[in-house]
């Protein structure tokens, strides 16, 4: 069988020799999804397999959704971590910034960074980039596969899921053959996908829905149509007793309609403005409109946070897209 990721073939297995008899901390981003968190538990475990002594540690706490694929990984709370002689692994972190303030502190260097998006640089000692994969799980499973390290099936199954979120359901641009051949892999080694999808996407709660049922209410097309912008307000999650985390894969909602290219998610916080934007086609660059405000991420799905007034922040967001449909192969931050 060919090698899934030829140009880490000599550096991975070496990685992961020299981090023998070190301890150490594999971190994920700022309000974790699905690969971030089932790419921290497969690497955890590998790494602990490996008679690695290593822990998980996040800045937010898992979701809901998410915390019965972690099984027996070790996860310590930020507020009980002590940091003193570990050193930092990072999955799924476009920079550096993305593991939160507090985390940064502990770990100002960075030894392990694997990753997809395509902002990011290589901060880290260790690299392993692909912006060509569709998840940061679907590149720790084919480097596991390749180096023939044992896939147990907690792995697989964090591993699969790391994938099945972060391609939509294997509906976004990035699902290749690859992707299927992984997957495939995985099922044999334990992964079951339906379990995944009734964790996933048949356990809402109600509150969930009706923060849907406002967001979708808060909908307005702009650019003839191209683009269309929801709002969460301040208030709304009190209102409806959801989570912060339910406003995972809201956006999506907009991107469906159709004639939509591209779509944002705004989520107004006590003078701070979250984003997330979604397209449906790589050439409008989604990671470059969110550079625009201080964000980043992938060609078709990138976020952003920033201080403002929502309603003048809307204003200069539509200006941003309207500039952007113009001219999208040739988009530029303003």
């Amino acid at each position: 069988m060919n090698k899934f990721y030829p140009q880490f073939e000599k550096a991975f297995p070496k990685m992961l020799h020299g981090l023998k008899g070190k301890k150490v901390a594999v971190m994920g981003h700022l309000r974790p999804d699905g690969d971030c968190i089932g790419s921290q538990v497969a690497f955890c475990r590998c790494l602990i397999g490996l008679g690695v002594e290593a822990v998980c540690v996040n800045p937010h706490a898992i979701p809901r959704v998410l915390q019965s694929f972690v099984g027996d990984t070790p996860f310590v709370p930020l507020d009980e971590f002590d940091a003193r002689g570990y050193i930092g692994a990072n999955v799924d972190c476009a920079d550096e910034v993305r593991i939160g303030k507090d985390l940064r502190e502990f770990f100002p260097e960075i030894e392990v960074n694997i990753d997809h998006h395509i902002s990011n640089e290589g901060y880290a000692r260790n690299n392993f980039i692909d912006a060509g994969s569709s998840a940061t799980a679907e590149i720790l499973a084919g480097l596991f596969i390749d180096c023939g390290l044992p896939i147990e099936a907690t792995m697989a199954q964090a591993l699969y899921v790391g994938i099945v979120t972060d391609t939509g359901q294997f509906r976004f641009p990035s699902t290749t053959r690859q992707v299927f051949e992984i997957c495939r892999l995985l099922t044999e080694m334990g992964a079951d996908p339906a379990a995944a999808a009734m964790e996933l996407y048949e356990k809402e709660s109600l509150s969930k829905l009706q923060l849907l049922e406002r967001f979708l209410a808060s909908l307005r097309l702009e650019c003839d149509g191209r683009a269309c912008i929801g709002v969460i307000k301040n208030g709304v999650y009190n209102e409806t007793g959801a989570d912060r985390e339910d406003s995972e894969g809201l956006v999506d909602y907009a991107r469906s309609i159709d004639g939509v290219e591209v779509a944002v998610l705004l989520e107004e916080r006590d003078g701070a403005i979250k984003g997330s934007f979604r397209s449906k086609d790589p050439v409008h660059r989604v990671d470059v409109l969110a550079k625009n405000f201080n964000g980043g991420g992938h060609a078709c799905a990138a976020g952003f946070n920033c201080s403002g007034n929502l309603e003048e922040f809307y204003s200069n967001l539509v200006e941003v897209l309207r500039e952007h449909f113009e001219e999208p192969a040739n988009s530029t931050i303003k």
